[in-house]
């Protein structure tokens, strides 16, 4: 029985880690841009320079 409320207190303490790591995220403006990530995959990419010989 006793382990039942240790494991118990430990998923308590997770999950509440996991609250305060969410809150975090969206005080820190981190799910802001929802667009963008979507059509990134659309932008060409720049092209490259050639390696220079020296």
């Amino acid at each position: 029985m006793e382990i039942i409320f240790g494991l118990i207190t430990i998923s308590l303490i997770v999950a509440i880690l996991f609250l305060v790591a969410f809150v975090w995220a969206v005080r820190t403006k981190q799910y802001d841009d929802t667009y963008t990530p979507s059509v990134r995959m659309l932008f060409e990419d720049e092209p490259m320079d050639p390696p220079q010989k020296p």
